[in-house]
């Protein structure tokens, strides 16, 4: 819980630095991908975790990497976490970012599950009356399971909206079963 509330004092921090430069977007997508590279390269999460690296050749290691690729402010806030013995907490900082940054651009993530494939088209269609029903700019990660028989089920937060052929077979047996 703890380092919940850390990371998200210090994505607020990268937000409003981000927002001061009007660049919140990018620096999404960089405190994303300095993330994914600490997830998935072993050896940077290793060289940013030791204690034997100095915290000084860490930082420079960081600006070198994203020389030319990242604006000044955003690795001196990286510099900075690093100093703060605080690079463990990237991936953490990142997530915590992303979710304020939906919140600033007024979006959401939905999960939609489809019997199958949803081809582009379909795709557009679904986003497009999510966001007409939500009210805010929609964010879709589409699967396909064929479990459900077919019609859709979409997930918002904590939110289930399920119109799945499923759903409604379990209860038309129900209220045969019960004679309702």
């Amino acid at each position: 819980m703890k380092n919940a509330t850390i990371a998200r004092n210090y994505a607020e921090a990268l937000l409003a630095a981000a927002a001061a430069t009007q660049q919140v977007v990018l620096y999404g997508r960089l405190i994303d991908a300095v993330a994914g590279a600490v997830q998935a390269a072993e050896r940077i999460a290793v060289v940013l975790e030791s204690p034997r690296v100095a915290k000084g050749v860490k930082a420079k290691l960081l600006e070198e990497a994203l020389a030319g690729s990242a604006p000044p402010e955003f690795v001196r806030f990286l510099q900075a976490v690093v100093r703060r013995g605080r690079q463990g907490l990237f991936v953490d900082i990142a997530q915590e970012y992303l979710a304020l940054l939906d919140v600033r651009l007024n979006r959401v993530h939905a999960g939609v599950t489809l019997v199958d494939e949803a081809d582009d088209q379909l795709e557009a269609q679904i986003v497009e009356r999510l966001a007409k029903a939500i009210g805010k700019e929609v964010r879709a990660h589409f699967r396909a399971d064929p479990r459900i028989l077919g019609g859709i089920m979409v997930r918002v937060g904590d939110r289930i909206y399920d119109g799945t052929v499923r759903r409604r077979v379990a209860a038309l047996r129900r209220r045969m079963l019960t004679g309702e």
